[in-house]
């Protein structure tokens, strides 16, 4: 009996996935459990695997399509199916798609291909991606020589030929660069402004004094490496315990709403990217040494920026850190993960003359901005919760 694969939903916030690639052409061999296709989510590229082995009978949508969670996008054909026979009833019986969506399209006849006219290029051996991607970057398809199966132009055929297209003569009118809106920028971009439509999002800041974490630091990072990052993962993580509201969910179902106190502290911690921003959690991290976070945040962060981060190094988190400090920044307004009830702004930590016991002395001083929903919790226990991440900073690793 032939296998609808559907796109999957990988975590509560998703709605759709973005196909990538397939690995495998119509008609070919699949193997259960090897990659089958590659989807891209607001967290990551993930290669799913085949459900089962048989004949890749037909894929319901172009390379390139996004298309919602739960919808049927290929068919594989068991042993002792035709594959023909099904992807032609598949063919018939497919509803149309949603509006995101891009179905694939039926191959032209014999006397409209490329044979016929040299200029056009059908859609077998040309990806979706690959075409979009050359019409963006001003590459002329018909130059390029595919190094795809059967001669497929792929996306990396198309920029490879981009960056050696030859340089305009110097004099030349120059254009307006343009950007593609699309991929992780776009899911970012809508993902972001959700979540400042879906919640009551406020941001309060406050400026610690952090001298104490800093001689700490000084004394221990010749024991094992370790940054603020990891000291402040390990403060949060702690506080989460003592102030569980900032450790919620709401969970609005119908008409239902209810505040879901999570067990855990799933610590996230943004990492830029050059395409965009990407959270890996260090889940459980309430029950971590400061040494077990600084080993798994760093392992994270490597994974992060060399693109090998798993479902399962992005899923579940209950709160985000995110710090700019690095690049300088004192305070800012960071933006609700959705699904989340708090993330965390961390500046740079700077030396300056303060009133420290009633004298003025050099401090090391951190501003800090917590952004909170406003419909789980209030002001004030949102304060207390930033007065004890500062105090479990300074004196609680």
């Amino acid at each position: 009996m032939a296998v609808e694969v559907t796109m999957p939903k990988f975590g509560l916030t998703m709605r759709e996935g973005t196909i990538q690639r397939f690995f495998k052409a119509q008609g070919e061999r699949v193997n259960a459990g090897e990659p089958l296709y590659e989807v891209e989510t607001e967290k990551v590229l993930y290669q799913v695997e085949a459900p089962a082995s048989g004949t890749l009978a037909i894929a319901m949508f172009d390379e390139g399509a996004t298309v919602e969670c739960g919808t049927a996008i290929a068919v594989i054909a068991e042993a002792g199916e035709d594959a023909a026979t099904v992807a032609a009833r598949y063919s018939k019986s497919a509803s149309q798609p949603a509006h995101r969506a891009s179905p694939v399209t039926s191959p032209p006849p014999a006397n409209q291909t490329a044979a016929a006219n040299p200029s056009a290029r059908d859609r077998k051996t040309v990806s979706p991606v690959a075409r979009k991607l050359a019409s963006e970057l001003g590459v002329d398809l018909d130059k390029i020589e595919g190094t795809g199966t059967g001669g497929r132009i792929t996306r990396e055929d198309v920029e490879r030929a981009a960056k050696s297209a030859p340089v305009p003569p110097a004099g030349s009118a120059p254009s307006a660069d343009r950007v593609a809106f699309r991929g992780v920028r776009k899911v970012i971009a809508e993902r972001m402004h959700q979540s400042l439509h879906s919640s009551a999002q406020i941001t309060i800041t406050a400026e610690a004094d952090v001298t104490p974490a800093t001689e700490f630091r000084a004394r221990r990072s010749r024991e094992f490496d370790f940054s603020y990052t990891d000291m402040m993962i390990h403060s949060v993580a702690r506080a989460l315990m003592r102030h569980p509201r900032m450790n919620a969910r709401l969970n609005e179902t119908g008409n239902d709403t209810e505040i879901v106190l999570c067990a855990n502290a799933n610590v996230g911690i943004a990492v830029a990217l050059d395409e965009g921003l990407i959270v890996p959690v260090v889940n459980r991290a309430e029950r971590k040494s400061l040494r077990e976070i600084a080993v798994e945040s760093r392992a994270l962060g490597e994974k992060a920026r060399a693109g090998h981060l798993k479902l399962e190094d992005v899923a579940g988190g209950t709160f985000t850190i995110t710090n700019l400090g690095t690049f300088g920044i004192d305070a800012f307004t960071p933006i609700l993960n959705l699904g989340e009830t708090g993330i965390l702004g961390v500046g740079r930590i700077v030396e300056k003359p303060a009133v420290y016991r009633g004298e003025i002395a050099k401090r090391a001083m951190l501003w800090l901005s917590l952004t909170f929903d406003h419909r789980v919790l209030d002001g004030a226990p949102a304060a207390q919760f930033l007065q004890t991440v500062i105090e479990l900073f300074n004196y609680g690793a």
